[in-house]
């Protein structure tokens, strides 16, 4: 699938031109950066889910330095497209912490916290899933895969960007068939259970602050001090996260 069928295949969902035109770019990016589980992929698993096209993120609480948001039943990867617009219009003057509720699915975290980075800004953002992972010694699935992402800006022009799901496998990977569902467990072999801990710490702060239902926590913040090009030049040349 190329950018112009998985358009007409969002058109054909009832989105808005503008909508369609964000989820587009989100997942050209992904294609782009060889994430292809978050690619054009995603645009077929997106038709066979529930969500209201006509849904549009509401800001409930702004202040300045926290903002809650409902998603209103659209999709988590269009309340965060608004969250990301909304926090690069009016940065904050230190920092905020955005709680953002009924946000589901939230897409490749790292697109969202690289452009805040790219507008000057610190950003870490967590998200919930689906429970798909189990304890390393086994049992149900008790937590999602709850992606961690964080961007530092930098004078240099290029923002560190880490993205890092909890998985050893991505559920996208899954739905593309690359792997088997028993695979999604916590990555780290035989220190899985450094990975599971980071899982349920990142399901339970969502959780104790965007509900029950799949949400995401967003701190965004002005930096004081410039840490990324001296950080490359330690690196001496090596790729670092984030790099294309």
């Amino acid at each position: 699938m190329d950018a112009a069928e998985a358009a007409t295949r969002l058109c054909a969902l009832r989105l808005r031109d503008d909508d369609v035109q964000a989820l587009v770019a989100h997942f050209g990016d992904a294609e782009r950066r060889g994430k292809l589980a978050h690619g054009f992929s995603r645009v077929e698993w997106l038709e066979s889910q529930s969500f209201d096209p006509t849904a549009r993120p509401r800001r409930v609480v702004a202040e300045p330095g926290y903002e809650s948001w409902d998603g209103g039943g659209g999709l988590g990867y269009l309340v965060l497209e608004t969250i990301v617009q909304a926090q690069l219009e009016s940065p904050p003057e230190h920092a905020r912490v955005v709680v953002a509720r009924r946000c589901f699915p939230t897409g490749a975290l790292g697109y969202w916290v690289r452009r805040l980075a790219e507008g000057g800004l610190v950003a870490v953002l967590a998200s919930t899933s689906p429970r798909r992972l189990p304890h390393p010694d086994g049992g149900p699935a008790l937590t999602g895969t709850n992606p961690l992402a964080i961007a530092i800006p930098s004078s240099d022009g290029r923002p560190i960007v880490t993205d890092v799901s909890m998985g050893a496998v991505t559920h996208g990977d899954v739905l593309r068939g690359e792997a088997r569902p028993e695979e999604l467990v916590p990555f780290g072999g035989d220190q899985a259970h450094k990975a599971f801990a980071l899982a349920v710490g990142l399901e339970l702060l969502v959780s104790s602050l965007a509900g029950e239902e799949h949400g995401a926590v967003l701190i965004v913040a002005q930096p004081d001090e410039d840490p990324v090009p001296a950080f490359r030049v330690l690196a001496a040349g090596r790729r670092l996260p984030g790099d294309s």
